[in-house]
C-alpha cells in the first residue's frame, strides 16, 4: 500500500542573513514513517529512470536486517517496500550506510558492510554486493567487494555513477603502504556485470572511522573526499580529484585548516555537491570553534573560500544542490529537553553562490531524530530522510521540504 504525505505544510521561518526581518523561505511536509518495522540507515538516491529511492535497513530483531528499498515517480508516495534477499547480516551504522546504486543500463547494485570474523581490528567490517539485471525481481549471489586476503577491513564507502556509465566507490581499507596510524583509500569501478574489479589506494593516511564522499561533477571529474590524518594527529577533511577516469589523482589538500589534533574516532564525516557556482562541502570539526561548517571551490580544489559556520551544535552534515543551483544543508543536534538529550535534525538554505538564506530545526524538539540524508526532487523540493526514535526503536522518517 502506498503511503501518502499529507498536505498539510508545516512552515519554518528563518531568518534571511541579510536582514533583520524574518521571512518564511521553506515549508515542510508533514512527516511519515517509511516503514512500520524497526529500521535505520536512510539513504536517498535516484533510479535510472529519474524517480526518487529511499533505502533503509528493516531491523527484524537484534541480529537479523532486510535491506530494503522503495520508489516514487512524484516525490508524495513511495511504492510498498522492496527487500534484497539475502541481507540479513547488515552490520547497520549512520556513517557506514548501505547503498543502492541504479546504472543507466538498468542494473541495480545493492551494497553493505558487514562484520569482518577473525580480523585484527574487533571492529573491523567488510563489504558485500549483490546485483539485479532484470528491476530488482531477481539477484545475483552475494560477492565481496574485494577478493584480496590481505584486506579484512573495508567500511565508510561511498558511491556514484562514472561517465561511463559504469558505477565507482572508494572506501577506508586495511592495506596501506606506511606505517603511520590510519586507513587507505580506495577507489574501485565496476565492468559491467561482472561488478567490481580490482581497486586502487588513491591517498592514505585516513581516520579510520569517518564516512567517505565520492562525487562527480558535470565535466566527469571524480572528486573524494575524506578526513585526512596530518603530521600524525590534525584530523581535517581532505579533497583529491581525477580527471583522467580515475587512473591518478591529485595530491590531498585540506579544503580548511581546521587544525583538530585528536586521537579518537569522530564518526562524522564530510559531504559535497555541484553547481553552475562550483563544488560545495559541508563538513563538521572538533576543533576551536566545533561545529558544523561550509566551504566551496571554484577551481576544482586548488582553493578554497573561507569556512562559514552551518551550525555550532551540528554533526553529521550532508548538503545536496537543487536544480535551481540552490543548497540545502542538513544535519544533527544535541541538545537538552526537559531531562533528556535527545537529537534535532537541523536545515539550512544557502543560495546558489553559498550564502546563508537562514537555519532552523525540522523536527521538533521532543522528537529524537539523528543522521538525516537530503536529495532533490525537483526545482524547488527536495526530500529529506532519517532515523527516529520511538520507545527505545529506530524508525525511518522522511518529508519534503519546499523552498518558498
Amino acid at each position: 500500500m502506498k503511503q501518502t504525505l499529507s498536505i498539510i505544510a508545516l512552515a519554518f521561518c528563518f531568518t534571511a542573513c541579510k536582514s533583520n526581518k524574518e521571512k518564511t523561505i521553506i515549508t515542510a511536509n508533514e512527516a511519515v514513517q517509511i516503514d512500520a518495522a524497526p529500521g535505520e540507515c536512510p539513504y536517498l538516491t535516484k533510479d535510472n529512470k529519474g524517480n526518487a529511492v529511499l533505502s533503509w535497513v528493516r531491523m527484524i530483531n537484534d541480529s537479523t536486517t532486510a535491506f530494503c528499498y522503495a520508489i516514487s515517480s512524484d516525490g508524495k508516495t513511495f511504492s510498498s517496500p522492496i527487500v534484497i534477499p539475502n541481507s540479513g547480516n547488515i552490520q547497520p551504522h549512520g556513517e557506514n550506510l548501505p547503498k543502492i546504486l541504479f546504472k543507466p543500463s538498468g542494473e541495480i547494485i545493492a551494497l553493505w558492510g558487514t562484520k569482518s570474523t577473525g580480523a585484527k581490528n574487533k571492529y573491523a567490517g567488510l563489504v558485500s554486493y549483490t546485483q539485479s539485471f532484470d528491476g530488482g525481481k531477481t539477484w545475483t549471489k552475494i560477492k565481496p567487494l574485494v577478493s584480496d586476503t590481505a584486506s579484512y577491513d573495508q567500511r565508510y564507502y561511498d558511491v556514484a555513477l562514472l561517465p561511463s556509465g559504469e558505477a565507482g566507490i572508494v572506501w577506508l581499507d586495511n592495506r596501506k603502504t606506511i606505517s603511520k596510524e590510519g586507513s587507505a583509500l580506495y577507489f574501485a569501478s565496476t565492468d559491467g556485470k561482472n561488478g567490481f574489479g580490482g581497486g586502487q589506494l588513491i591517498s592514505q593516511p585516513c581516520c579510520q572511522c569517518c564516512r567517505t564522499s565520492l562525487y562527480v561533477d558535470a565535466k566527469g571529474g571524480i572528486h573524494a573526499l575524506y578526513r585526512g590524518i596530518i603530521q600524525d594527529s590534525i584530523r581535517d577533511m581532505v579533497h583529491i580529484v581525477s580527471t583522467d577516469g580515475g587512473k591518478t589523482f591529485s595530491a590531498p589538500k585540506r579544503i580548511n585548516e581546521d587544525n583538530w589534533v585528536l586521537n579518537a574516532c569522530p564518526h562524522t564525516g564530510p559531504a559535497m555537491t555541484e553547481n553552475k557556482n562550483g563544488l560545495h562541502f559541508a563538513w563538521f570539526t572538533g576543533a576551536k570553534d566545533k561545529g558544523c561548517y561550509y566551504t566551496k571551490t571554484t577551481d576544482n580544489g586548488k582553493s578554497f573560500v573561507l569556512r562559514d559556520s552551518v551550525s555550532a551544535a551540528g554533526s553529521h552534515p550532508q548538503i545536496a544542490s537543487l536544480k535551481n543551483g540552490e543548497l540545502l544543508i542538513v544535519w544533527d543536534e544535541t541538545h537538552v529537553n526537559g531531562n533528556k538529550a535527545v537529537k534535532q535534525i537541523g536545515i539550512q538554505r544557502r543560495s546558489a553562490d553559498g550564502k546563508s538564506e537562514g537555519k532552523d530545526h525540522l523536527t521538533a524538539s521532543a522528537v529524537n531524530a539523528s543522521y538525516p540524508v537530503v536529495a532533490p526532487l525537483n526545482e524547488a523540493a527536495s526530500i529529506v530522510a532519517y532515523s527516529t526514535t520511538k520507545e527505545g526503536k529506530n524508525f525511518v522518517t522522511y518529508q519534503v521540504v519546499n523552498l518558498n
